[in-house]
């Protein structure tokens, strides 16, 4: 037995489902609309959260029914993170795929669902639900790309 975290130690590929689950880390930055310039590939970010976001708490109001209530959410999986270049660079999935560890903040790390909202990291205060949002050209933004040591 390993005093070492699970995160440290298993594979992206070899976590159980609860494992995977738990590096969420609530954010929510991956539920914002992002823009994919066609000719260039290049993506913007919005402050657009899903219409299923709950906004206090940065997390899915339906989340399992998450795919069929909005058919244009991405399930993050072992086998995809590397293909999703436009994860944020907080994003715990990213940070362990590209060998880094799980910051400070991170749930897992701090024992607190809140520090990640604290340390302002997450999407917490800064996003407007996609029902009252207009133009999403009016919404691009550059803080869910904030790369933390």
């Amino acid at each position: 037995m390993t005093d070492q975290p699970f995160w440290e130690t298993t594979p992206l590929d070899q976590m159980t489902l609860e494992q995977w689950e738990s590096l969420c880390d609530g954010c929510a930055k991956c539920c914002l609309l992002k823009l994919e310039d066609e000719d260039t590939g290049e993506v913007a970010y919005t402050n657009i959260a899903c219409r299923q976001l709950d906004l206090g708490n940065c997390r899915c109001m339906n989340y399992e029914r998450r795919a069929i209530l909005v058919p244009d959410c991405i399930t993050i999986t072992p086998k995809l993170i590397e293909q999703l270049e436009w994860m944020p660079k907080t994003c715990a999935y990213r940070r362990l795929y590209e060998g880094k560890t799980l910051a400070w903040w991170h749930p897992l790390v701090s024992g607190s669902s809140e520090t990640v909202h604290e340390a302002g990291i997450s999407a917490r205060g800064r996003v407007v639900s996609e029902r009252k949002a207009k133009d999403p050209e009016d919404y691009i933004v550059e803080w869910p790309e904030e790369d933390i040591p």
